[in-house]
This record gives C-alpha cells, structure tokens and sequence, in this order.
C-alpha cells in the first residue's frame, strides 16, 4: 500500500496544553532562589514547632537556679540558660509554636474576614461601599502599633487578647485593598457580560471575581505575617500578650533584657530568631509576588 494512499493512517498529534496560570506560578517561584530559601527555611521552622517535643533537648519549664545565664556551648546547654536556668535551646524551639501561631493566625483570620468585608464593599459600590469603607477607614486611621497595644490593655494579657486585638488591627488594610482590586475586576467586560446575561451577584462573585481578587490579596497578606510577629513579640515584650512562664520569642525578650550586659549573646537569641522569620516571610511574599505578575 502506498504511503501517500488515502487510506493510509494518518498518525494524530495530540495538541499540547497550556499550563494553567497557577502553574505558571509555582514554575516562575520555583526559580526564585532567595524565595526557595525563604520557603525552606519557613517549613524548618514550621516542623520545628510541629515536633518540639520530640526534639527539643530537655523541659522547657525546668528551671535552676544553679545553672542561671550560662553562656552559649555549656555541656548539656548549646545555646545557654536563661535567667532561671532552663534551656534556651528548648524555649527556643517551643517558643516557635506560640510565635509562629500569633504571626500566622490572626493574619489568615483576618484574610477571610477582610477579603469578604472588602469584595462586598467593591462590588456592590454606591452607598455600601461609602458606608463599609468609612467604618473601615476609622480603624485604618491608628497607627498599628498603637491600635494593637491599645487593644490589647483593654482586653487584657493573655494569648486570646493577643489574637483578638492583632486581628482587628489587619482586617482594615486586608479590606481596602480587597475593595480596591474588586472595583477594578467589577468594572471588566466579561464581568459587564455577564451581568447583562442575567447572571446572580453571587455567581459572578464567586465564578468571575474571587478568582481574579483572591490572589492579590492573599500576597498582601502574606507581607503581613512578619508584620504581625513583630507586634505579638511587642505586646509579650510590653507584657500585654503571652503570659509567663510561655516559651514565646517576644516574652524571652522581655524576662532577658536585664541579662544583656551579663550574656548578651543569649539574651539577643530570641531577637535573632525573630529577625530570622520576619524576613524569611517578607522574602517568600515578594518572591510570591514577583511570581504572580503576568507581565514579567
């Protein structure tokens, strides 16, 4: 049978598929070194607080006071004793779960609350969206720092006035810039389109905007966690979040200050692993923003 016969088999190619934009966007953050190392070390200090029992060297609670800022590389304390002798090394790794905990947390509380506070606003508009912002705006008006501590001295300490008041604080911006970005979707053709179709609010809420909105939103939020760790260390700092005897970096702070001209290499430990995850988060959300631009 000749090959150039009409009943020849002809064989078929299947058409490659795009990749989806998501995938796009893990490919393009995969590429991203600083932002791998800051997932890296991100996901060290997630399995740390995770398995802190299991690998923590001794109690985090037992206390000496015969062992009392031991220096850093003491047999049986690699990283020193604190000023009731307990292990830093141990405080510091459980000090990872309420840390992580109050950066992470009211964050991602806020995220939903926000998110939907702010595509209601936007997408609904006219006197809403004046009535919902101006509330808004009245919260977003107090610098951070001093809406949180204010907050959280009318709470009162405690763990759960820590989340409460850092939650409050981060619903405001989270909502702005959820109502910014919904106005700007709301105003697209095949938005346009398919409103005059008939289509409900909600379906197009929920086909055509969430899926164009939640993504800038969420790298916003994501700047936010090493914002959020550094105020709950500042309330434990002032005393006004995590209560004694808690393993809690910004708590650690605040027991070892007056060790500092003693053992300032241990004392500035917690400091340091503060410093550590603020910038490892703030690295992976630009990484995670650069990645999400379309135009790059």
């Amino acid at each position: 049978m000749s090959l150039f016969s009409p009943s020849a088999a002809v064989p078929v190619v299947p058409a490659e598929r795009s990749p989806g934009y998501w995938s796009l966007v893990l490919r393009r953050l995969s590429r991203d070194k600083v932002a791998m190392i800051a997932f890296v070390v991100i996901l060290a200090l997630v399995l740390m607080a995770i398995f802190a029992p299991y690998i923590a060297p001794a109690d985090p609670y037992k206390s000496s006071m015969l062992r009392r800022l031991r220096p850093i590389g003491t047999p049986g304390y690699p990283l020193g004793a604190d000023e009731l002798g307990r292990d830093m090394l141990s405080r510091l790794i459980h000090g990872a779960r309420l840390s992580l905990m109050m950066g992470i947390l009211p964050v991602f509380i806020a995220f939903g609350i926000g998110s939907v506070i702010g595509v209601a606003a936007g997408y609904i508009g006219g006197r809403f969206n004046a009535l919902t912002m101006r509330t808004v705006d009245v919260f977003y008006a107090f610098p951070s720092v001093l809406l949180a501590i204010a907050l959280s001295g009318a709470l009162g300490a405690g763990i759960f006035s820590g989340l409460l008041s850092l939650t409050i604080v981060f619903i405001p911006p989270i909502a702005r810039i959820a109502e910014s970005v919904t106005t700007q979707v709301r105003k697209i053709d095949y938005v346009e389109a398919a409103r005059a179709s008939g289509a409900s609010g909600f379906t197009i809420v929920r086909v055509h905007v969430l899926g164009n909105v939640l993504g800038p939103i969420f790298v916003y939020a994501t700047s936010l966690i090493s914002v959020s760790m550094i105020l709950a260390s500042g309330l434990s700092f002032l005393g006004l979040g995590v209560k004694p005897p808690e393993p809690e970096w910004g708590l650690m702070l605040n027991t070892l200050r007056n060790a500092i001209y003693v053992q300032p290499w241990v004392a500035a430990l917690p400091g340091l692993m503060i410093f550590i995850t603020s910038i490892a988060f703030n690295l992976l959300s630009d990484g995670l923003r650069s990645a999400m631009d379309i135009k790059a």
